[in-house]
């Protein structure tokens, strides 16, 4: 069992957040929070800069922030308490449960008016497909069709909010490659149908309490707005702007795949469940045995890719640990070979647009958060702190 040299640990720490949000220009993020904890509970928490560069509050460690893709593991974990129960079979098709994914064809390129060409998928899509990010879907800032369909107006931007955005042709066959898109938002969907409830309640119930999560939500109480985290858009000189963008409050759909917000001690609450094999503060969230099973590789000989960043203000290109095979869980990237930060080989992570990232390493006991809100994705400021940051953690552990 390695321990923490927390003599150095946080010093160290809040010099990386320090130096992040008081760097020059294209160098440096407006406030960052930032956690570490282990099984036994946070060993680190901190915070720098300003919520917004339109003032000057300062970051607080109860700071809220649109999490985005960070969400989708929240909704994986109902989704896996639902096949706990026996109220679902990832291999049944999805369309067992929410009827309309069974209508959706493949894209098989554009007539000349401009509307898209489709036919019938080979295969059904499944759940476990949703799951893994195998089932044909994608994103319009990662994928050039979408980005077509969605700038022709022919298809809402998924931070809309609506039932109408999820209504996108998939670019393969179901269960033929990996592709990072909106699989998790169609997730959520079974569960609410399985449910009976709005996903936002079932995750209240059976994610929130047990793990002491008050401050996570899809639509915020009077006093997550009143923390809320302004999120930037970087200009291309660098300059950061203040967007004013707030996710809609009352979405007509609850989006699994990136719809909550909430603080840093909250989701490290989340990350600490699979670090203790589900076990929460106040009860437990998933069974040992499915935390196991969901926290390694379930893509068999795919891989995940590089993201490519077709819509620029949204993301750039995007890939960790270039050179290094990485796989996916339920519903994590998985990197397969030790990372250059020190993270041992299958752990798991993943991130939001915003910049926000995270990891959780299961054989080394130790998991981390670090949080922003600037636009576009991959920005090297944020990401190259956090990287920093991570570096220092496993430097810590003795």
């Amino acid at each position: 069992m390695t321990t923490v040299n927390a003599s150095t640990l946080g010093p160290a720490l809040d010099e990386v957040l320090t130096d992040v949000t008081t760097a020059t220009d294209a160098a440096r993020v407006p406030g960052v929070v930032a956690s570490v904890t282990r099984a036994a509970g946070t060993v680190y928490e901190g915070a720098a800069g300003v919520r917004s560069l339109a003032g000057d509050t300062p970051m607080t460690t109860d700071s809220v922030f649109a999490i985005f893709s960070t969400t989708k593991a929240i909704t994986g974990t109902t989704v896996l308490q639902c096949v706990e129960e026996g109220l679902l079979d990832l291999d049944a098709p999805a369309s067992d449960y929410v009827p309309e994914i069974g209508e959706i064809g493949v894209l098989d390129g554009f007539a000349d008016d401009g509307s898209p060409v489709l036919r019938a998928p080979k295969t059904p899509i499944t759940t476990r497909m949703l799951l893994l990010h195998t089932a044909g879907f994608a994103y319009s800032f990662f994928d050039e069709s979408y980005s077509r369909l969605t700038a022709d107006g022919r298809q809402p931007s998924v931070i809309t909010g609506t039932r109408a955005s999820l209504a996108t042709p998939l670019i393969f066959d179901p269960g033929t490659r990996w592709n990072y898109g909106s699989n998790i938002d169609w997730a959520g969907l079974i569960v609410e149908a399985i449910r009976g409830k709005r996903l936002g309640e079932v995750m209240a119930e059976r994610v929130f309490a047990p793990l002491g999560m008050t401050d996570t939500a899809f639509s915020m109480t009077d006093s997550m707005t009143e923390r809320l985290t302004e999120i930037h858009q970087r200009t291309a000189d660098g300059t950061l702007v203040p967007t004013g963008l707030v996710l809609p409050q009352d979405p007509e759909v609850h989006m699994g795949g990136h719809g909550l917000y909430s603080t840093v001690p909250d989701y490290t609450r989340f990350l600490r469940m699979w670090l203790n094999d589900g076990e929460g503060e106040h009860g437990r969230v998933l069974r040992p045995e499915t935390v196991e099973a969901a926290a390694r590789n379930g893509l068999g000989e795919l891989q995940v890719t590089m993201l490519p960043g077709v819509e620029p203000d949204l993301s750039h290109d995007a890939e960790f640990f270039p050179g290094q095979r990485k796989t996916w869980a339920y519903t994590f990237m998985v990197n397969e070979e030790q990372a250059p930060t020190g993270r041992t080989a299958g752990s798991l992570g993943w991130a939001g647009l915003a910049n926000l990232y995270y990891w959780i390493d299961r054989s080394a006991d130790v998991a981390g958060l670090w949080a922003t809100q600037i636009l576009p994705f991959a920005d090297p400021a944020s990401i190259g702190g956090f990287l920093d940051f991570e570096t220092r953690v496993y430097g810590s552990l003795r």
